[in-house]
């Protein structure tokens, strides 16, 4: 009895070991598993008849439903590892693409409000650093977009590398003569873009000072044309934060005005005149009516005042020197309305801590209604909190005097501070809506 036990154990054992070595065998051993079924059938075939030969292979081929215990982790790591992968080439082709494709964008400079974008706001050099050079480039990357900017008499279209596709066509179109260029050009970037040589096309556009633009409605999207977005200088009813958005006039680049670095000395230091006025006086204008109000008062003692009957576009060294001497070392200057009431006199001062005292009155033209809207004229700069003074007459201007003569070195240094700090910040704001417009309107981003 005991011996008959100890054989069924010892069955029972052999069996264990036998099924485990065979699962083993299946589980590792797979690989050669078709290579010996292969050569089991093959002798097969030579030793028996062809229906049992059948009959064996039949049963000797692993089944389908063939149990095998890391099967189904073996599936869903591949399925993972192949969405990974997947995950990665569609994110690396994205992060080509968008280096490579649709973020580069060129500034055509064909107007002197160019130099203020790019030298001023944009904060780009440009070599040669000779103003007077036929052609001139720089490079700058801000955020996403990569821009380059040229300029100079030797930009004309055909000789224009179009490798970038995106352009910002800055423009002057404050005359006739200057509406024909500028037309020129929209006409050649029009060819370009129907040509599909170019993809998307922004304009800055320095206007009409009475706000007379008509002329270029046909070329803007809303209109039919190609241009999607405008940046218009001079307050305008056109201004709709969609697609046309005002930008500020900026310093007389065209006369070499440059970007002022502050010192502490510049800051800090007392001047020596209460206010300036450097310019052209012309005929049955308010700058008469300034001129004899300082005069009656004697308050042209206080201040420098260099006048004119004839205004001169080109600005020799030694009296741009002499203006610049004249913002250093007075308190406020003095911005009497010509065409438009924004003058560059006023981005100038604040580039030397000067306190601009404007006029604030509408100019005729087209350029907006004061009695509708209390920010017109200079809707940006009162939106964006310019610490100027602001007067209606200049027969308030002796009150003010009065007011500068009582103020102590401490208070006028503070106000200094205060004004060219907001005129940083202010241009800083400037940088950020130029390339935040830029990339949604040219890119959708």
């Amino acid at each position: 009895m005991r011996a008959t036990r100890r054989s069924v154990c010892a069955c029972i054992l052999l069996l264990y070991f036998l099924f485990s070595v065979y699962a083993a065998y299946c589980v590792f051993f797979s690989s050669r598993k078709q290579e010996i079924l292969k050569a089991g059938t093959n002798f097969l075939e030579g030793n028996l008849h062809p229906l049992k030969v059948e009959e064996l292979k039949r049963n000797l081929e692993p089944s389908e439903e063939e149990w095998n215990p890391w099967e189904e982790d073996d599936k869903v790591e591949n399925i993972l590892l192949q969405q990974r992968r997947k995950t990665n080439l569609q994110a690396l082709r994205r992060l080509i693409s968008n280096k490579t494709k649709e973020h580069k964008v060129q500034i055509w400079g064909k107007a002197a409000i160019g130099l203020y974008l790019w030298q001023h706001i944009l904060e780009g050099s440009l070599a040669p650093y000779d103003t007077a050079a036929q052609w001139r480039e720089g490079e700058l990357k801000l955020g996403k977009l990569q821009f380059s900017f040229i300029t100079g008499p030797s930009v004309v279209p055909g000789r224009i590398s179009l490798e970038v596709k995106n352009v910002v066509l800055v423009l002057n179109g404050r005359e006739e003569g200057k509406i024909t260029f500028a037309t020129q050009w929209l006409q050649y970037a029009q060819a370009l873009v129907e040509s599909n040589k170019l993809h998307n096309v922004a304009v800055m556009l320095l206007g009409s000072e009475q706000c007379n633009n008509d002329w270029i409605q046909p070329f803007l999207k809303k209109y039919g044309g190609f241009v999607q977005t405008l940046f218009l200088i001079y307050d305008s009813p056109w201004v709709n934060g969609e697609d046309i958005f005002q930008w500020p006039l900026g310093v007389a680049t065209y006369r070499n005005f440059p970007a002022v670095n502050p010192n502490s000395l510049m800051v800090q230091s007392s001047r020596p005149y209460l206010c300036n006025f450097l310019g052209t006086v012309y005929k049955n204008s308010s700058r008469v009516s300034l001129m004899k109000v300082l005069s009656q008062e004697g308050l042209d003692q206080d201040c420098i005042i260099v006048a004119r009957e004839q205004w001169l576009p080109k600005e020799k060294h030694e009296s741009l020197r002499r203006y610049q001497d004249a913002l250093l070392q007075s308190d406020l200057t003095l911005c009497p309305v010509g065409i438009n009431t924004e003058c560059y006199r006023i981005y100038e001062a604040c580039s030397y801590g000067s306190v601009p005292v404007i006029e604030d009155v509408m100019t005729p033209g087209n350029c907006g209604n004061s009695s509708v809207s209390h920010r017109t004229p200079l809707q940006l700069l009162k939106i964006m909190h310019a610490p100027f003074i602001y007067l209606k007459n200049w027969k308030e201007l002796p009150a003010v005097l009065e007011k500068e003569k009582s103020m102590t070195l401490q208070e006028k240094v503070q106000r200094r501070k205060d004004l060219i700090e907001w005129y940083k910040w202010f241009r800083v704001q400037m940088k950020q809506m130029f390339v935040n417009i830029t990339e949604m309107s040219l890119f959708g981003n």
